[in-house]
């Protein structure tokens, strides 16, 4: 779209909602402004297949804070529902049953190209082109221990990466998946929204993700699957 520039990752878990981070609209004034290219695997030529929307309706978590990104979270109902395709299909969020360490390879996506130091994942230096990357789930307690994020993750985030660094998530992921596969399937669950990270891929600084599971009543509830 002219005129534009890329601002965060999301979620399809609906034909209505998509799931993102909160702090993705921290500098957003008129969220009318906003535009969600649904189904593209690049920006600049989106394809047949891709699908545009407006924002009806932005739901942040009423306990986001913005200081320490705690309850970083945030649902989009769309102007109209998307028509899914070979493009487009719906995701599955991590009901609170499921046993992450059972799980295996898991993955990330966003625009990010990686770049200078930020504390938060924004899109500085987004690629054209969506991109993947394979990582682990790292234990949330040596994850906040002391030569790591030091007591700075909360009890609804996960960490994954890699200890050594090398690859995660970066500038422009903000908002994307954090998606794991369901053990001897082809099955993927989105377990994690990107919320912030120490740079890019440097040791002992994996990415942060919100909880899906932490968060399912929340979003059940404010997609109007729960009451």
């Amino acid at each position: 779209i002219p005129g534009t520039r890329h601002l965060c990752g999301g979620s399809l878990i609906t034909a209505r909602w998509v799931l993102t981070a909160a702090h993705c609209f921290d500098p957003i004034r008129k969220i009318s402004m906003v535009y969600l290219v649904i189904g593209a695997t690049q920006l600049t030529k989106p394809g047949s297949g891709a699908q545009l929307r407006r924002i009806k309706k932005l739901v942040r978590h009423e306990h986001y804070n913005p200081n320490d990104k705690s309850n970083d979270i945030a649902l989009l109902e769309l102007s109209k529902p998307v028509e899914c395709n070979p493009y487009i299909q719906v995701a599955c969020v991590a009901d609170p049953s499921l046993i992450l360490s059972e799980l295996q390879n898991c993955w990330v996506a966003g625009w990010a190209t990686g770049g200078s130091f930020l504390y938060l994942l924004t899109a500085q230096n987004s690629s054209d082109v969506l991109q993947e990357a394979k990582v682990q789930l790292i234990d949330v307690q040596l994850c906040n221990s002391s030569r790591w994020y030091a007591g700075k993750i909360h009890t609804h985030n996960l960490c994954a990466g890699y200890p050594e660094g090398k690859i995660d998530t970066c500038q422009g992921d903000s908002g994307g998946p954090l998606m794991c596969q369901e053990k001897d399937s082809d099955y993927f669950w989105i377990v994690g929204v990107t919320s912030w990270g120490r740079g890019c891929a440097r040791a002992k600084r994996p990415g942060v993700y919100t909880s899906t599971q932490y968060f399912y009543d929340w979003i059940g509830v404010h997609i109007g699957l729960q009451t």
